[in-house]
């Protein structure tokens, strides 16, 4: 059954002065923390060609035109995050080729996968070129994000062949410019939300510095039959620049408390998720994760002289929290009854030291000009985690008449807690050269070397215990054949050492993998650009357990490959009309294992695809105003639910829409309305991965109001 669902309504309101896999869970999760560099964007006011990028330093580190990279780079602009009020980061990446949502553990954490790679904490989700602890890396600081698509190991350390995300917040600015906004949320029978905040940026005189304090709050409904958010963020940064020299200084503190919703569940013995509303949970109110995350970064960027520029940026990040849910166990599709138990997590603590030293510039070399960095990386993480204790083990709830509160939390036990732990370090030195060839056509070549070191374990018990060095290679090559169209190849390799807190893995040898892509990439117009590629990665060594002599065993000889094609296209069609359209075709599949071979990984779409017009009609009732109005779709086709493949998530296509009015004046006033998932359509965005009992459920229909005001 569906149940009807009333529209939601967000209120804004902004003052601003115009300025300008995997199927193996336990494997270890983290790189060594770099700086991407700045993405210029261009924009054009009422023409908003913001949805075009010019130009990344992302894949060589270098501010290079996104045409002469030999890689896939897809940019979400800041006016596409306007545009769909994007609230997190599936929101923000729902219009990139080949991007499913992974086990996000209940909504705890980020999960993307990229090109059937990517899983929760995998360490390719980074803020600023940095790697971090924090749980979910979108918020009120976000300027846009960037997907660096395939291997990006030779500069980024640690990660998957899938490629990463990198979330670009917002920097202190030297002219004055201030917001303030509030957000007002109604998801239907009678629930609603609010989240109100500013950010103020500016020069501080004549001094060189510059400043900016971004804060927020929001308080309210949880979109489903019960539960709260309830989030707190306070950001504030400082640049000072001067002669050559630039130092950029930031703090982030979030205080956070979410539902820990495991979703719904799919039943094997009637081959259908249950037939309740998408807004009914399964669990209990106390079901949440309360916890807190702070973020210090500091940067310092020197010219030397002609082009050579050498920079060091630092991050400290934690996240520290505890978890009680009510997981559920089995499912008797005859009497409708759920048999669920307690849990609870007494803490989750994990810091995270990220480290980068860089030196960048440019040489005639041989006849030829070199684009040469060289570079140190360093990174450090702990976690400290409780290990997780249960009670209350089979408790019913009927699901077809549920009635809630006859299940209690877990009483945490400090005194018979086990503390798990996992500790990892990793140092680096690398290089990459961009070599000139002629005037269209340009070689790419990079090295790393790393070093890594890395324990895990329960109590007394060591489960992972490993070292060792990587080397890292990758090579391209751009044939720039038109000032506005290039062809592109590249290959590389990634590895991720192996690693597992309560599996006996030992000292395994680490997952390596290794990616080929052929591409082009097109300016259509001036305003409107596009990138196609074809890939084909492969990862070897992936952990796998067999019984041997009645014992269980590790070993690493598992093998996965992932295949397919992308195309992302996004720009300016005409002066009013803004688009942006992207379509993926992946095959992942497990090529290698005893038991899964020829299975499909859990959560990877074969097919994805989304479509997003905006249109600036102009002015309005005599010039007293301008309107824009939009909307798009998103579909993403059947995925695997599980390594088994025993049951499937159905594919889906949600609808959206929205308008803005901007009111005119020496301080303009802007209301925006956003329709989400307009025709109510229930879907599923992700499960856990190694069971039907945790399928995570799209959001009903509803709406977002905002009202802003600018000085």
């Amino acid at each position: 059954m569906k149940s009807n669902s009333l529209s939601a309504l967000c209120f804004t309101l902004t003052l601003s002065m115009p300025a300008q896999l995997l199927f193996r869970p336990a494997i270890a999760q983290d790189e060594n923390a770099t700086e991407l560099g700045i993405i210029v964007v261009d924009a054009d006011g009422q023409k908003g060609k913001s949805y075009k990028t010019a130009r990344s330093s992302t894949a060589t580190r270098s501010d290079t035109p996104i045409t002469m990279i030999p890689q896939a780079v897809t940019t979400v602009a800041p006016q596409a995050l306007k545009d769909k009020a994007a609230n997190n980061l599936d929101e923000a990446l729902s219009d990139v080729s080949g991007i499913t949502q992974g086990n996000t553990i209940a909504g705890a954490n980020d999960a993307i996968i990229r090109r059937g790679f990517g899983e929760s904490r995998d360490g390719s989700i980074l803020t600023d070129g940095l790697n971090t602890a924090l749980p979910h890396s979108f918020n009120a600081t976000t300027d846009y994000v960037e997907v660096l698509k395939g291997p990006a190991s030779t500069l980024y350390g640690v990660l998957d062949p899938g490629g990463m995300v990198n979330v670009v917040t917002k920097k202190p600015e030297d002219t004055f410019s201030a917001e303030a906004w509030s957000k007002f949320y109604a998801y239907g029978a009678g629930r609603y939300s609010s989240k109100a905040g500013f950010d103020v940026t500016g020069p501080a005189g004549d001094s060189g510095f510059s400043y900016r304090l971004i804060a927020e709050g929001e308080n309210g409904d949880y979109w489903r039959n019960f539960g709260e958010n309830k989030n707190w963020l306070i950001a504030p940064s400082l640049t000072w620049e001067r002669d050559g020299t630039e130092i950029d200084m930031s703090y982030t503190h979030n205080d956070y408390l979410t539902p820990y919703d495991r979703g719904t569940v799919y039943s094997a013995a009637t081959g259908t998720f249950l037939d309740i509303s998408p807004r009914q949970r399964l669990d209990e109110a106390w079901s949440e994760v309360d916890g807190a995350s702070d973020l210090f970064k500091a940067s310092v960027k020197q010219q030397l002289g002609g082009d050579w520029v050498a920079s060091i940026n630092y991050a400290y990040s934690e996240d520290s929290f505890t978890a009680d849910q009510t997981r559920a166990t089995a499912y008797n599709a005859t009497t409708g009854i759920l048999t669920r138990r307690s849990d609870v997590r007494g803490y989750y603590d994990t810091t995270i030291h990220s480290l980068r030293a860089d030196l960048t510039g440019s040489e005639d070399l041989f006849g030829f000009d070199n684009e040469f960095l060289f570079g140190a990386a360093l990174r450090k993480e702990d976690i400290a985690r409780a290990a997780l204790q249960t009670c209350n083990a089979n408790n019913r709830l009927n699901v077809n008449n549920p009635v809630y509160g006859a299940i209690s939390p877990c009483t945490y036990n400090a005194a018979t807690a086990t503390e798990e732990y996992q500790h990892m370090l990793t140092q680096a030195v690398y290089a990459q050269d961009r070599v000139h060839l002629t005037d269209q056509l340009i070689a790419v070549a990079g090295l790393r070397l790393e070093h890594y070191d890395i324990t895990a374990g329960s109590g007394d018990t060591v489960n992972s215990d490993s070292d060792g060095n990587a080397v890292i290679p990758n090579a391209g090559l751009v044939w720039e054949f038109r000032p506005d169209a290039s062809l592109y190849t590249n290959v590389a390799r990634t590895f991720r050492p192996n690693s597992s807190i309560n599996s006996a893995y030992g000292n395994l040898d680490p997952e390596e993998g290794i990616s080929y892509e052929i591409g082009s990439k097109m300016d259509v117009t001036d305003w409107l650009s596009g990138t196609l590629a074809f890939f084909y990665a492969e990862k070897k060594n992936v952990a796998y357990s067999q019984t041997v002599d009645g014992e269980t065993v590790y070993r690493t000889a598992g093998l996965v490959r992932s295949r397919g094609v992308e195309l992302d296209l996004a720009g300016q069609v005409t002066d009013e009309l803004q688009v942006i359209g992207s379509y993926g075709l992946t095959d992942a599949v497990v090529v290698e294992d005893p038991d899964y071979a020829g299975n499909e990984l859990a959560n990877v779409a074969r097919n994805t695809g989304s479509l997003r017009l905006a249109y600036n009609y102009g002015e309005v009732f005599d010039g007293a105003g301008s309107l824009r109005f939009g909307g798009g779709i998103k579909g993403v086709g059947r995925r695997a639910g599980d390594a088994d493949n025993s049951f499937y998530l159905p594919g889906y296509g949600v609808v959206d829409l929205f308008a803005s009015y901007t009111i005119e004046r020496e301080h303009p006033i802007e209301i925006q309305l956003n329709l989400n998932n307009i025709f109510d359509k229930t879907y599923y965005t992700s499960s856990i991965g190694s069971s039907a009992y945790g399928v995570s459920v799209g959001q009903s229909f509803n709406a977002a109001l905002s009202i802003g005001m600018k000085f």
